[in-house]
């Protein structure tokens, strides 16, 4: 009987969730965790990376230990909270406990309504997009383009027509955000994994006619399958990227914030981007416009 007391005790234990960690809290314990996720130079998977090195910065800049946590975009709020994200017409909700992991999420983490809802985003850390994309050969072609970015986005939706479309709910690629969900398009929501970097690999096996993709993966893209995909326009308004924090962690972030601050203004950042994202800047001049160049 104790041995079966002792068991259920220790498993309580493990699953009592640790509460977020603001600046002191993190200054004492010697550690920051940057939850990453394996995506598009933000976090390679090899230990490096935009946002890795961005927060590996950032830890030093502290005086702390850095530690990376890799997480999962259905999984990483809830590594940082604690608690479970549930979306509803009603709105967003928290539910459940579970372990803290982490103390920041950056990963190329787009800034969506129902995402802000829930946590303290930084200023921005990185500029992007969500685009439509075929194979080269689909009879889909790119739209002529203009000045004006909602007529293009209007012209862009209006091709998927009966074309099916690969998505992947609860991520920056999920068609609820851009209007596209309980319209009668053929929607193919990618389950097989978390990681949208397989979202081209998946489109060019013949797992639906269309895709969405964001700009700075739809640029590695590009290059990797050269000659086997096409952009035909785009989907959503210019988005921004950036570090998220608990709500309970406004130091945390004001800190971070200023960090950023710094290293736009002495070049470090630029540096940054030109390493994992040579030619960004002309897709984004207005964000990159007052960088230190």
């Amino acid at each position: 009987m104790f041995r079966r007391l002792l068991a259920v005790l220790l498993c309580c234990l493990l699953v009592t969730p640790t509460l977020a960690a603001d600046l002191d809290e993190i200054k004492a314990r010697g550690e920051l965790r940057h939850l990453g996720i394996r995506y598009a130079n933000f976090v390679t998977g090899s230990g490096d990376g935009f946002d890795v090195e961005l927060v590996q910065g950032f830890a030093a800049h502290l005086g702390v230990r850095y530690t990376l946590v890799y997480s999962d975009f259905y999984s990483v709020i809830r590594d940082l909270l604690g608690r479970e994200v549930v979306r509803s017409p009603d709105g967003v909700t928290l539910t459940g406990e579970f372990p803290v992991r982490g103390d920041m999420i950056a990963a190329g983490f787009t800034v969506l309504p129902w995402r802000d809802a829930v946590l303290l985003f930084s200023e921005p850390t990185f500029p992007s997009q969500v685009l439509l994309v075929a194979r080269a050969q689909s009879p889909v072609q790119p739209i002529p383009g203009s000045d004006a970015l909602e007529a293009d986005v209007k012209a862009t939706k209006a091709l998927i027509g009966s074309n099916s479309l690969l998505v992947m709910k609860g991520t920056c690629l999920d068609p609820a955000n851009y209007g596209l969900e309980g319209v009668g398009l053929d929607l193919r929501a990618y389950t097989r994994s978390t990681n949208l970097n397989e979202m081209v690999p998946a489109l060019l096996n013949g797992e639906a006619e269309l895709t969405l993709l964001d700009v700075p993966d739809a640029i590695l893209d590009l290059r990797k399958w050269a000659g086997r995909i096409k952009v035909i326009g785009p989907i959503s308004d210019h988005q921004q990227l950036a570090a998220a924090f608990p709500r309970e962690a406004p130091a945390l972030r004001d800190a971070f914030n200023a960090y950023l601050r710094q290293l736009k203004a002495d070049g470090r950042y630029d540096a940054l981007v030109d390493k994992y994202y040579p030619g960004i800047r002309r897709y984004f001049p207005e964000f990159f416009a007052g960088s230190s160049r």
